[in-house]
């Protein structure tokens, strides 16, 4: 089966926020401080409803090959996409905020490396505490942020949704006793709990977090699906590319305006072949909680 390409295509225009020389003095902040930061209203909420269209038509084509999602637990699963699977690619990367964000803390020559998204359906349950990889060691000997991961909700989160819990702060826990790397051991959790914030984001809100900051998902005991588009991007040598397989064909990557080839490492092809989900998040199939 392939994959149906798009051409970029123009969406309503969304808000710049506030001064871009301004932004990312207060989001590294955030970033350094807590883990996570937020830009609220950057983007138009009917673009959004259109991120949420291609994402349902990318989780019905991936769900009906194998390997097309991998399971996060119950009812939870993520699928990885390719960028001319979602019209609005070119907006969300050239959003003011997300490449100010993304110079000030990955640095000028920072790299696209993944697109996916994660949908907890309705009996999603709560996850175990966790990080989404092991600690690199220019963070853990220089304090030094080497990629960060952007989320985007295309639904407007409310608690019975099961909404994103994180711990501000715990990017910088070393993690040598994490089974895998990731997953504090139990007697742990107390601390993650005392510092436990939930997000309920609009739509039109976008994050941007260090995937390394504690956090997890809560139950979703709504009778709907909160889809989340996830964007990860790394400073160079960073190495997530290698986890990811994403690619575009010749004719998009020649109509992709210089701001966004010039971060996209991704290779060209001739055809698109569909994304095989190759990584299953050890702990986070069992849906282990609490």
């Amino acid at each position: 089966m392939r994959v149906s390409p798009t051409r970029p295509e123009a969406s309503p225009a969304h808000p710049t926020p506030a001064d871009p020389d301004e932004v990312p003095v207060e989001a590294l902040g955030d970033l350094y401080r807590d883990g996570v930061t937020a830009c609220r209203g950057a983007f138009d909420v009917a673009w959004v409803d259109q991120v949420g269209e291609d994402v349902a038509a990318a989780f019905d084509e991936a769900r009906s090959r194998p390997d097309g999602a991998v399971g996060r637990g119950p009812q939870r699963w993520y699928v990885e996409i390719h960028p001319e699977q979602l019209r609005g690619f070119v907006e969300l990367v050239t959003q003011p905020w997300v490449v100010s964000v993304c110079q000030a803390v990955l640095g000028p020559d920072y790299e696209i490396v993944e697109l996916g998204f994660d949908i907890p359906f309705p009996g999603a349950a709560m996850q175990p505490w966790h990080r989404d990889f092991p600690m690199p060691e220019e963070t853990r000997r220089q304090r030094r942020l080497t990629s960060l991961a952007f989320n985007l909700t295309t639904v407007d989160t409310v608690e019975e949704m099961g909404p994103f819990e994180i711990a501000p702060g715990t990017q910088w826990d070393h993690g040598a006793d994490f089974d895998h790397e990731m997953f504090p051991p139990r007697e742990r959790y107390p601390r993650y709990q005392q510092r436990a914030v939930r997000k309920y984001p609009q739509r039109g809100d976008i994050s941007a977090r260090s995937a390394l900051t504690i956090h997890r998902g809560t139950p979703n005991v709504s009778r709907s699906a909160r889809p989340v588009l996830v964007l990860g991007v790394d400073a160079p040598g960073a190495g997530n590319a290698a986890h990811h397989d994403m690619a575009v064909t010749r004719g998009y990557w020649e109509g992709l305006p210089p701001l966004v080839r010039e971060h996209l490492p991704c290779p060209v092809v001739d055809r698109l072949e569909p994304i095989r989900q190759k990584h299953t998040i050890e702990g986070l199939v069992m849906g282990a909680a609490e």
